[in-house]
């Protein structure tokens, strides 16, 4: 790999002070990239800085930072480890010094610290139709996958379905609650491991996490969704599904209108989903649930690094977003 052909410093850590600089080259990169992929007219807004707060704890010594010798952040990407599962995701490159190779050092230093981390999975998203990303990705190694899907539904009758909440437990409750979800996913994906998120949820009160059971009262589907206002100095407009996991999609419907039924209880009326495309009984329960496409990325995972298969009917989305 060639260096950069400008001088930066780094990486260095992400904490919470960063959120402001971080926000502003955040908006002003991938307002420029709407721009070059002919939508001039789009400015991306900064993000909720709870959401920020979010993704810097969870991605901890994966959330790096680059600056120039004024010391003005160039760059950012955050590595995400859960358990095995590895992804990357929000970077950006200041827009004025893109294409200088400053893209492939940071897209590098992500990988080998996901390696270092010891996952099994490397992963990230991109726009479908941005070619520049997608062939960019490609020469580091990345490879096609499924797209995730965006989709919404307005909830415009009462819900109801039965779900258990992580906040209405207390803290040993908690623990134990924590320990059921882990399990029910390690069953079908061995060495994944989501609770960092669970836990960063409920102690930002930026979510909640939703159990289902199923008929003999063991669980068999559990959500871990937003609530907060994704954009800055904006209201709650949606609830947002990050992770989802169900044994079934008899059961991965029951948790998609549990999801519905909390959204109704919190007074928001509209649900987003991002569904990978191959979960095939998934996405033909979210379209006779009445879900809409709303916007499509590609997934795409270092060679090697792949996403394992799921088998006998589980449903499984992990968003590779904030």
């Amino acid at each position: 790999m060639s260096p950069p052909d400008f001088a930066i410093i780094g990486p260095r850590r992400a904490t919470e002070e960063d959120i402001d600089e971080m926000n502003s080259l955040f908006s002003d990169a991938f307002t420029d990239r709407y721009r070059r992929d002919g939508l001039a007219g789009v400015r991306v807004p900064k993000l909720n800085p709870d959401i920020w707060r979010y993704a810097i704890r969870d991605a901890a010594g994966g959330a790096m930072l680059w600056f120039d010798h004024d010391n003005e952040m160039v760059a950012f990407n955050l590595a995400h480890s859960s358990g095995v599962e590895g992804w990357m995701g929000p970077l950006a490159v200041r827009p004025e010094i893109q294409e200088r190779g400053i893209g492939t050092l940071i897209v590098s230093a992500a990988i080998s610290w996901l390696k270092a981390s010891g996952v099994a999975t490397i992963g990230l998203e991109t726009m479908p139709r941005t070619v520049q990303n997608i062939g960019f990705y490609g020469k580091l190694g990345f490879v096609p996958g499924f797209l995730t899907i965006s989709l919404t539904r307005e909830i415009v009758a009462p819900v109801k379905e039965e779900y258990g909440m992580l906040s209405s437990e207390s803290e040993g409750g908690r623990v134990e609650q924590l320990a059921k979800c882990r399990a029910l996913v390690q069953q079908t994906l061995p060495g994944y491991d989501f609770s960092r998120e669970h836990e960063l949820t409920f102690d930002l009160s930026v979510g909640e996490t939703l159990m289902i059971y199923d008929d003999d009262g063991t669980l068999g589907g559990v959500c871990l969704c937003h609530t907060a206002a994704l954009a800055e100095n904006r209201t709650a407009e949606d609830v947002r599904v990050l992770k989802i996991f169900a044994e079934s999609a008899q059961l991965f419907r029951r948790t998609i209108r549990a999801v519905e039924s909390f959204a109704c209880e919190i007074g928001v009326n509209q649900v987003s989903v991002r569904a990978q495309s191959g979960q095939v009984e998934a996405w033909t329960v979210l379209q006779r649930l009445g879900y809409r496409v709303k916007w499509t990325d590609l997934r795409m995972t270092l060679g090697g690094f792949g996403e394992p298969p799921l088998e006998g009917g589980q449903v499984m989305f992990s968003n590779w977003e904030i």
